[in-house]
């Protein structure tokens, strides 16, 4: 009989990690600094590190676009700039390609950068979160903590 408490805590830790595991699916960075000071140095570290930036969206621009439309629905939050680059690495692209293409969903990659009261918000979707199980996990861990490496290091030089 005190083996079924024991299981119950178990489940409910599984569980628990499992739900975390979902939350922490997106990895934030914050720093209190211009956002187009911090887009140009990312830019240029991300391709440093051999993620080259195939597309930049000025997503923010393109919502102003609407302001009129939406009214009051428009940018509730009221942030000042909200861009985003698209970026590739053909060699991890391959690697991902030849170990399991069901994972080239996730290809490219897009790092989000939102701007506002002098803070810069940098977010990525973490690739580990949805490579579970799969032949590519190894590759894409690498990928996600060479991208997040790159932004803390963004960071950690200012």
């Amino acid at each position: 009989m005190r083996i079924l408490p024991a299981v119950i805590f178990f489940y409910i830790v599984i569980f628990a990690h499992h739900a975390a595991a979902q939350t922490d699916a997106i990895y934030e960075a914050n720093i209190d600094e211009p956002v187009d000071e911090i887009y140009q140095e990312l830019y240029k570290a991300l391709e440093a590190a051999r993620f080259y930036v195939i597309f930049e969206a000025n997503i923010g621009k393109n919502l102003a676009r609407n302001a009129e439309k939406w009214g009051e629905d428009y940018n509730r939050n009221k942030f000042e700039a909200v861009r985003s680059m698209v970026i590739c690495n053909p060699e991890y692209a391959n690697q991902v390609l030849n170990l399991d293409p069901k994972m080239m969903a996730l290809c490219p990659l897009t790092v989000t950068l939102l701007y506002k009261a002098g803070t810069t918000m940098i977010l990525f979707e973490k690739l580990t979160p949805a490579a579970t199980g799969s032949p590519a996990e190894d590759i894409l861990w690498e990928v996600e903590n060479t991208i997040i490496s790159t932004i803390e290091s963004v960071i950690s030089d200012r």
